[in-house]
């Protein structure tokens, strides 16, 4: 279970809501809003006021970088810092999951070795969802994750955020696509600038919605 209680992220009222594993929480509003900025909050990526626990344990009882092996943001626009993707994975992943997960997501093995330069937009963002995924974090905070991806990639994508929630991880999602929100989002986070923000559970889907 993820935990969020009175997080004070920007003008935003404080925030306070709960995820259960196999479930997805969309965070909906309008650009500048602070989707973004709540998904860093949670991440530990950027200091708040505010609690914010994982099965009990609050993110200031660990380091920052134990705090995100479990609770992992997935940025819209990712970032690399080596050559190729296959430096960016850890060098003991093991080949037959990685060569699984890269399949899911509509990618060819011989991509890893490939210069960061030479892939297009849609592997990049997909080859970070990989790289994010292959250590298998609780929590995944999705910033945008098909947006900038073509129907069939999109499809990879959301089946694949299925799979995760099925094996019981915890999804906060950030999306303009209503049809994604609808697809995926077991309950919605709105977030304004004039009103305050609160877990909609009007919006609640039903559990089979996951498996479709």
């Amino acid at each position: 279970m993820l935990k969020v209680d009175k997080l004070k992220v920007g003008t935003l009222p404080p925030l306070s809501f709960a995820v259960a594993g196999t479930e997805c929480l969309s965070i909906e509003g309008p650009s500048g809003s602070g989707k973004t900025r709540l998904l860093r909050a949670i991440a530990d990526l950027d200091d708040v006021d505010g609690y914010v626990t994982l099965d009990g344990a609050e993110r200031r009882e660990m380091s920052g970088p134990q705090w995100r092996r479990q609770v992992r943001y997935f940025a819209a626009e990712p970032g690399w810092w080596a050559a190729t993707p296959r430096d960016h994975f850890p060098s003991d992943s093991d080949p037959g999951k990685l060569e699984r997960l890269l399949h899911a997501l509509g990618l060819d093995l011989s991509l890893l070795d490939r210069p960061i330069g030479q892939l297009s937009t849609g592997e990049r963002l997909r080859m970070a969802l990989a790289r994010g995924l292959i250590d298998e974090p609780r929590v995944l905070l999705l910033d945008e994750p098909t947006a900038a991806l073509d129907a069939q990639t999109t499809a990879l994508v959301h089946e694949l955020i299925r799979f995760q929630l099925l094996a019981g991880r915890i999804v906060l999602l950030v999306s303009h696509d209503p049809a994604e929100i609808e697809r995926l989002a077991h309950q919605r986070l709105q977030l304004g600038a004039q009103s305050r923000p609160d877990v909609d559970h009007r919006h609640l889907l039903p559990r089979r919605s996951i498996a479709s």
